[in-house]
């Protein structure tokens, strides 16, 4: 009796690993199934290495059972193994575990290997057994075997990815294959956007305007990976072949990406829209960003164009590479004098922005042309990007008047500074899909001009900026505190900078707000603000932040 009780305990403990499993599998895939990045993120934090209730029931059955005798202890392990195996709360989802096929092949390999892990830890038990060891030393095996079963559930699917490797590269090269093929019979032409920011945006805002004349075709929301990209022909392009231009986001962790992506879909325009620190920890310094994003301009034929926001310091390098012939240059910075002694094509001046949106004034340099442009989307960093836009579009020939029309219609990308109203009267400035150090500035300011109520800041502040990241966070606290009536940062650790540079001003302490989770936040705005006050939510983590 006392031995099948101990082999009930070993099919908990393994009945805990496969969950285990599935519940770190959703880490795995917002880490895009990158293993090293996914170790990394696991490593930061022992809590993920030793979850504190399965560590608490597994010490506590220990001891309970060497106190205890007869089949008493084997009763206890069991009891404590069902308590560290039962499902947790991982606190706030935001977004849950897709079950993709890749994702059901990843589980069922992982969980295949815990298995024989689990088989060999039976027949050491066995081993132990057919030597007449104590069952104590039994009960003690299997326990600390299965406890080790659960805490390496990150190990099998990495294990588990490993071991799919072949058939995800057959089926990632059979899935390029089909995509290239789309392409080739199609032969739109492409238009690749890259940046370490405003690249959605951009390609959104290009989209709209390059309708106006050709049938135009942009990867969705923020497809920008390898995969992402070839998903989108594969589903939206295979079955039609109307596409005039093609418009490809490319983004990039690390270096080679963007030049595989332009093996995929061969440029004929390229666009940088920045070069900063987003994604810094991945890279290692700006100069690796600027090589990464330079694929893009080296991956153009000869007789391409490469379009660029001059405003940028790392750009200003790209430039002055001189490929390719064909070079576009914008800017929002230099005054027109600057900007005819630079050569900049197209010059942004006389910004004026409200709560209505953005108007400036937009000149070809060479030919003396100007226009005045105005669009309901907020926020003085989209200039760059409609500038850009504007190069573009005036290059393929779309005359200036009809480009003004277009932006005039505009509206914001998703999630990005975009304004709404709710019933009760409650303006919301919608920033949070990303945030980085010069979008914040544009979000703030935004903000600030709110002035008919409450503007409370709802954020978590900015990430993956590597050893810029708590100043860049210090730097934002200061500007809350100048714009924001009241404040709400999203977690205690994440948000330690930001809280040190709103304490560096005079700002009121009694008005700022730490909390846990997004939905504290949001359930602090519904019960503070009225009609007539501002929240703006900029930037929200992904879960395994």
């Amino acid at each position: 009796m006392s031995e099948a009780i101990l082999w009930i305990v070993a099919a908990i403990w393994l009945g805990g690993a496969w969950l285990r499993i599935v519940q770190q599998a959703r880490f795995y895939q917002i880490e895009e199934y990158m293993s090293g990045r996914y170790l990394r993120w696991v490593g930061a934090d022992w809590k993920r290495l030793l979850p504190a209730r399965p560590l608490a029931a597994w010490l506590l059955g220990l001891m309970l059972a060497a106190a205890a005798g007869g089949t008493l202890p084997q009763l206890i392990l069991a009891a404590s193994a069902l308590i560290a195996c039962a499902p947790q709360h991982h606190g706030e989802i935001k977004k849950p575990l897709v079950l993709t096929a890749r994702v059901k092949r990843l589980l069922v390999a992982a969980a295949g290997i815990s298995a024989l892990a689990g088989l060999a830890l039976a027949l050491a038990v066995m081993r132990l057994s057919a030597a007449d060891q104590p069952l104590p030393y039994l009960s003690i095996a299997i326990h600390a075997g299965g406890f080790a079963l659960l805490l390496a559930a990150p190990v099998w699917l990495v294990c588990g990815n490993a071991l799919m490797q072949p058939l995800e590269a057959w089926r990632r090269r059979r899935y390029l294959s089909a995509a290239a093929a789309t392409l080739a019979q199609i032969q739109p032409r492409i238009i690749g956007i890259t940046g370490s920011y405003g690249k959605t945006t951009t390609k959104r805002f290009l989209q709209e305007i390059l309708s106006a004349r050709f049938h135009t075709y942009a990867s969705p929301k923020s497809y920008n990976t390898l995969m992402g990209i070839s998903l989108a022909i594969n589903r939206d392009l295979s079955n039609d072949f109307r596409a005039e231009i093609f418009i490809s986001e490319m983004g990039a962790y690390v270096e080679g990406e963007i030049a595989r992506i332009c093996q995929l879909t061969p440029p004929d325009i390229g666009i940088i829209t920045e070069v900063g620190p987003q994604h810094l920890e991945r890279f290692g310094s700006l100069e690796n960003v600027r090589k990464a994003k330079y694929e893009l301009i080296a991956q153009l034929p000869a007789a391409g164009t490469a379009v660029f926001n001059w405003d940028n310091a790392y750009i200003r390098e790209m430039v002055a590479q001189g490929y390719p012939a064909q070079r576009l240059t914008v800017s929002r910075e230099l005054t027109l004098e600057q900007a005819r002694e630079s050569g900049i094509d197209w010059l942004g001046s006389d910004i004026r922005e409200s709560l209505a949106g953005l108007s400036f004034t937009a000149t070809h340099i060479p030919s003396g042309t100007s226009a005045s442009i105005e669009t309901r989307v907020l926020g003085e960093h989209n200039v760059s990007n409609l500038l850009l836009c504007i190069a573009t579009a005036y290059h393929l020939g779309l005359p200036l008047s009809d480009i003004v029309m277009r932006i005039r219609r505009l509206s914001p990308a998703e999630s990005r500074l975009e304004r709404v109203k709710t019933a009760g009267g409650i303006t919301i400035f919608n920033d949070a899909y990303s945030a980085n150090p010069k979008s914040v500035v544009s979000a703030l300011k935004v903000l600030g001009m709110h002035t008919g109520g409450a503007r409370l800041l709802i954020t978590p502040g900015m990430v993956e900026l590597g050893a810029l990241q708590d100043e860049e966070n210090r730097k934002l606290g200061v500007l809350a505190a100048a714009a924001a009536t009241d404040i709400v940062l999203v977690g205690r650790a994440q948000t330690a900078a930001i809280l040190r540079g709103i304490r560096s001003t005079a700002f009121d302490p009694a008005r700022v707000q730490v909390v846990d989770t997004l939905k504290e936040g949001s359930d602090w705005y519904q019960r503070h603000l009225k009609a007539g006050d501002a929240v703006l939510f900029l930037n929200d983590l992904p879960d395994t932040y």
